[in-house]
């Protein structure tokens, strides 16, 4: 398959400041009834321009008003449409003004052989076809077992990209890429303008993380945005493990990847 472009900002304008992004599951615990439009609003103090909803059917109109009332935008969502659910996705996307839909996860088990992931591909294309037509892109986030996965000698990763339409956006996690084994500096030039978002992150890894099978990026978050951005790839902040106050570590790594997109 061609790889065309799909990537979300190339065409900014460079008055404009870079966009940066921030995965909602990072606040979790502080967007509940009373406190969602609040978050955000903190969010958007620390110098984020975007935010990554997930579990858009909870609430879509308070998320929308929430997102009025603060100032930030969001361009695209975790969400499952390979289920039944597919054309409620589809609804509270226009209502959001989401403009990618993104497939946040898949079962190991089903790239387990090229079967599998074939079957996995077809039904991502075909909810890309049916998303085009309501003005739409679907993307797919990885983890780490597409990579540490192989079939036939080749990581499911690349399998499934391969079955891929052009359409389809590719959110390139980059902790879980080089858990999993990938060289991201290598994946992500090779990918290009397929890639429209890169989830990071500048925090040290935990004590119980597994280990990194691929090329450490540990440090060089500096190196991973700039390949990302080469290619108009939007950087989208997710911190997943955290047992205190989250806001400091938000606020922290807000202006060091502000700092980066701003170059």
């Amino acid at each position: 398959m061609s790889h065309a472009s799909s990537a979300q900002f190339t065409s900014r304008p460079e008055s404009e400041p870079a966009p940066l992004g921030v995965q909602l599951y990072s606040v979790r615990d502080d967007i509940g009834p009373g406190h969602l439009t609040t978050t955000l609003g903190r969010l958007a103090s620390m110098g984020f321009s975007h935010v990554e909803p997930y579990r858009i059917l909870d609430d879509t109109s308070g998320l929308a008003a929430a997102l009025r009332e603060t100032g930030l935008a969001a361009v695209a969502a975790h969400a499952n449409v390979i289920t039944t659910d597919q054309a409620a996705y589809f609804a509270a996307a226009r209502q959001l003004g989401l403009r990618t839909l993104i497939v946040p996860w898949t079962e190991p088990e089903r790239l387990a052989d090229r079967a599998g992931i074939a079957e996995l591909g077809a039904a991502i294309n075909e909810a890309a076809r049916r998303a085009a037509d309501e003005g739409l892109a679907i993307g797919y986030h990885n983890h780490d077992f597409e990579f540490r996965q192989h079939v036939s000698g080749a990581a499911a990763y690349e399998i499934l990209v391969d079955t891929l339409d052009d359409a389809v956006v590719l959110e390139l996690d980059t902790h879980w890429a080089s858990v999993g084994g990938a060289d991201v500096f290598e994946l992500l030039p090779r990918l290009g303008t397929r890639v429209g978002y890169v989830h990071v992150t500048n925090e040290p890894p935990d004590e119980d993380d597994p280990p990194v099978l691929g090329v450490d990026i540990t440090g060089r978050m500096d190196e991973v945005i700039a390949a990302g951005q080469k290619n108009g790839a939007m950087p989208v902040l997710e911190v997943v493990v955290h047992d205190t106050d989250v806001f400091p570590v938000l606020e922290r790594n807000a202006e060091f990847f502000g700092a980066l997109v701003r170059r």
